[in-house]
């Protein structure tokens, strides 16, 4: 049995039929080919397969793809426009915050809804934010000062 669900995708709407087992990462990355979003440990632990579900981020390992019904959902492929990247995506390039890229994504989508609810966030809130994602190459010392300039930015404004 499959299950019709209307959502919006990085500001496209979809439908799609998902059986009610599909986890809203399987969805993503399999029925709509947007692999940024990755499984790490497929138990909610590493923070890899964050999205933006509704402005909140979501392990959507975790998420059924049938809740996603109704919901506006931001993977990383939907933060930069056509000609440039979101701001947090080129601090993470400009702070050399990323080594492997498996966490990337997720950190970025953490981070960034971090950054639209609070603008200017602390550094300790920053941790805060990023503290279920995991990251087994760069150390945290390189994100958290590619989060925290966007802040400073976002104060200075």
């Amino acid at each position: 049995m499959k299950y019709e669900i209307s959502f919006t995708l990085n500001k496209e709407a979809i439908k799609l039929e998902v059986v009610p087992n599909k986890t809203l990462l399987e969805m993503i990355r399999e029925d709509l080919d947007l692999t940024g979003a990755k499984e790490g440990c497929g138990a909610g632990e590493c923070g890899a397969c964050t999205v933006l579900v509704n402005g909140k981020p979501v392990n959507a390992c975790l998420m059924l793809a049938v809740e996603a019904d109704g919901k506006e959902i931001i993977t990383i492929e939907g933060l930069a426009s056509e000609t440039e990247l979101d701001e947090l995506q080129q601090s993470f390039i400009d702070h050399a915050a990323l080594q492997c890229g498996y966490c990337t994504p997720g950190m970025i989508m953490s981070g960034k809804a971090l950054l639209m609810e609070n603008p200017t966030p602390t550094e300790a809130e920053v941790i805060d934010a990023i503290s279920g994602n995991l990251c087994r190459c760069t150390g945290y010392k390189k994100i958290i000062e590619a989060i925290m300039d966007v802040s400073d930015k976002n104060a200075k404004k």
